[in-house]
Parts: C-alpha cells; sequence; structure tokens
C-alpha cells in the first residue's frame, strides 16, 4: 500500500516562510548563503502535532526571484541554504514519519539560467541549443518561447532528448538524497508523453517516488493514464467549494462531486482548499465558512494538502500585479510557539478534522452520495469502497454548522 494512501499534506512556500529577500536581483544578497532551511525543522513538530503526515515544499532550488525562475536544479537555493541544510531538514522529517515532497519546475527555467545564456550564445548549433525552443531567425534576433507570456521564464523543449535526460537525472538526483515525492509544477504544459517517459526512468530506481501534476483544467482522467502520474491537483474541487460557500450554491458542489467521483474510478485526486497561488480561504469565504471548507476538504476523499496558516485562520489576497502573491506567502514565527491567538479555534477544527481521517483512512477513496440538497446546505454520505463502513457529513452555510455522525455517534460538530 503507497504512503501516498494515508498522506495528509501540509504545503509550505519556503522563501516567504522562512522571510527570504524574493525580488532582490542584487547578486551578492541573491548568493549569500543564508540557513534558513532549517528554520522549518522547528515546525515539524507542529506539523505531527496538527496531523499531517507529508512536508509538500515550494520551490527550493537556486533561482532569481520566487523560485519558479530556477538557475540550476541541482544547487539548494542560498538564500534558503545548501545541500547539507537540505539533508537535515530530509533526516528530521523521516525520523519524525513524515514524507517529503519536492516542487520540480521542468516546464521552464529563468532567463538568467547559465544554459540559456550559453545556447545564445552558441547559436543553433551550440550543444545547448537543443535544451530550449529558440527560433534563431526570428526578426530582431534570437526568440526563445516562454511560459505563458512571461519572458522571464524561458520554455525548455520537451521534444529533445536532452530535456528528457535532464529532467529525469534532477528527479532522481533528488530521490536519491532523500525526497519522497515530487509536484510537477505547470505540469498540464508539458506533454504527458513527455512525463511518462521521464517517470519510466525515475521509477526503475525508485519505485515508491509520488508524482502530482499541477493541472488547472483539462481531460484529468486522460492527463493521469497518458502521464503516469500518481495524482493532480484537483482545482476543479477547490473551486466548487469555495464558490459554493461564498455564493451560497451548493448545486455546484454536489455537480463537482459527481466529477469528483469519476476521477475516483482511475485515480485520487490531491485536494485543497488553499496553495500559494490563490487568495486564502478566510479571505475569499469569510472565517465561519472558512472552517466549513476544512469540513469538505477532511471529510471529501483525496490526498488532501493543508496550505500553511490556513490551519490557523490566516487571510491574504492574491492580486494581478508586481507582489501580488506576498500577502498569501507571508513569513512565518520562528517557531509555532510565537503564532499569536489568531486563529486558534481554527486550528482546533483542523485537528479535530484530521483526527477523524486518520481513524477513517478509507475516506482516502470514498464513495461519496448527495443525500440532502440546498443552496445554502448540503448533507452527503461518505460509503467505503471496498467494505461497509460509512460516515453522514451534513453542513449548513447560513447557520456556520457541520456534522460528522457514525450512526448516532458525533464525531465531529461545529459550532
Amino acid at each position: 500500500m503507497s504512503w501516498a494512501e494515508h498522506a495528509i499534506c501540509w504545503h509550505v512556500y519556503p522563501l516567504g516562510f522562512l522571510g527570504a529577500p524574493i525580488r532582490d536581483r542584487d547578486a551578492q544578497v541573491r548568493d549569500a548563503l543564508t540557513h534558513r532551511l532549517l528554520g522549518l525543522v522547528a515546525w515539524l513538530d507542529y506539523m505531527v502535532e496538527l496531523g499531517a503526515s507529508a512536508l509538500l515544499l515550494g520551490p527550493i532550488f537556486d533561482s532569481s526571484t520566487h523560485g519558479y525562475d530556477t538557475l540550476d536544479h541541482y544547487r539548494i537555493d542560498p538564500r534558503l541554504g545548501d545541500e547539507t541544510d537540505f539533508d537535515s531538514l530530509v533526516r528530521e522529517c523521516h525520523e519524525r514519519g513524515l514524507k517529503v515532497i519536492l516542487d520540480g519546475v521542468f516546464n521552464h527555467v529563468g532567463a538568467a539560467h547559465p544554459a540559456f545564456g550559453r545556447a545564445l550564445a552558441g547559436g543553433p548549433g551550440g550543444p545547448e541549443a537543443a535544451l530550449f525552443r529558440i527560433d534563431f531567425d526570428a526578426p530582431g534576433g534570437p526568440r526563445p518561447a516562454d511560459f505563458e507570456g512571461h519572458g522571464d521564464l524561458v520554455a525548455l523543449d520537451h521534444e529533445s532528448p536532452a530535456v528528457l535526460d535532464f529532467v529525469a537525472d534532477v528527479m532522481a538526483h533528488w530521490c536519491a538524497r532523500g525526497a519522497d515525492g515530487w509536484r510537477l509544477d505547470a505540469a498540464y504544459a508539458v506533454a504527458p508523453e513527455f512525463w511518462a517517459q521521464v517517470l519510466a526512468r525515475v521509477r526503475a530506481s525508485h519505485p515508491e517516488v509520488f508524482v502530482v501534476g499541477e493541472v488547472i483544467h483539462g481531460d484529468y482522467v486522460q492527463l493521469v493514464e497518458d502521464s503516469g502520474w500518481d495524482s493532480l491537483t484537483q482545482y476543479e474541487l477547490w473551486k466548487a467549494i469555495w464558490s459554493s460557500l461564498k455564493d451560497g450554491n451548493f448545486h455546484e458542489l454536489a455537480h463537482a462531486l459527481g466529477r469528483h467521483e469519476e476521477f475516483l474510478h482511475a485515480f485520487v485526486p490531491m485536494t485543497f482548499v488553499g496553495n500559494h497561488d490563490v487568495t486564502r480561504i478566510a479571505s475569499q469565504v469569510g472565517a465561519d465558512k472558512a472552517a466549513l471548507a476544512a469540513v469538505l476538504l477532511l471529510s471529501l476523499p483525496g490526498i488532501p494538502s493543508i496550505y500553511a496558516g490556513d490551519e490557523q485562520g490566516y487571510t491574504g489576497v492574491k492580486e494581478d500585479r508586481l507582489g501580488g502573491d506576498d500577502d498569501v506567502r507571508p513569513l512565518f514565527p520562528a517557531n509555532p510557539e510565537e503564532l499569536s491567538d489568531l486563529g486558534s479555534s481554527m486550528h482546533r477544527v483542523y485537528q479535530e478534522l484530521i483526527g477523524v481521517r486518520r481513524r477513517h483512512s478509507w475516506l482516502h477513496d470514498a464513495v461519496v452520495e448527495v443525500t440532502s440538497l440546498s443552496n445554502e446546505a448540503i448533507a452527503y454520505v461518505c460509503r467505503e469502497r471496498a467494505g461497509e463502513a460509512q460516515l453522514l457529513v451534513e453542513l449548513d452555510s447560513v447557520a456556520g454548522s457541520a456534522r460528522i455522525s457514525s450512526g448516532e455517534q458525533a464525531l465531529f460538530v461545529l459550532p
């Protein structure tokens, strides 16, 4: 049985969480070795007490600014530390029974990546030109393909055997250093056949590695089948959860649950109500309804991912501007003892819900049947797919109430 069947992830964006400078492009500042990564060790017991079992890390490899403009996939970002710090963090996680999932940015690299500079200088016949999609005959000079119009993110050429070799080697390299899994950033932008070839190589030496693709929309089932991923990010359910709560329309959620069941016949999606790219759930729907979102996240089938701070009721709004992610990627205290009282009731909600889920691990791939539905209230039964166990979940968004029960026994009640 794969460890992912029992995984509850705690998702951290390390550069923000640990207070690294993000947009300072000064080389001396960026390259100054600062051992911030070990600051996560102070939070590992907090993870265990919360009930999480996997640390899902945002980008930690050397980059120019926000981590998704990579400069060296084999080097820990010096703003976070070095490889020794990584080894120590992995060891501390594994000693507590925690898995470590890395963020793999393999669709593109930063425009300041040394190999890209050499590719431009070497021309179409140069040895590193095969790594990138560059139109060397474009008017005005060579024009590289980029990621969704971001000129500072240069697309790799995924039809090139050199890129296949490179990505497979990077993933295997960090698996050998202790990584247990990968989140593949912008996985939807790369042909699934590429991932299938990469993962066949990686799993030849690391068969237990867990791989989740970042996918916003598309044919989820076909993508997983063609790529070989274990899972993908369930953005359809994420949208339905916050939108149903915000707009008072649980009919949208009921529709999404029907889709979710279709996916579960093929794979188990990674579910979430927040991540480093979206407005915090407490800002999106308010504190009371954010607790209801937690009930949905942790009672529905999937591999739940909790974005660090959501369990404390953190707020933050994502904006479409330079620095628009800062509010949802804040600096955290040096240790959990320094947290304010803000969100302490939300923390207890998450702890209790995770406790329920751990005692009913079959929720991982449960069958969900909606039994009662109105705009602002919903009830559904979660049934064990290969057994007879079941739970009843009832939510009322007007009253801000929720109840999870087994027969006559209440397992969780809100408020």
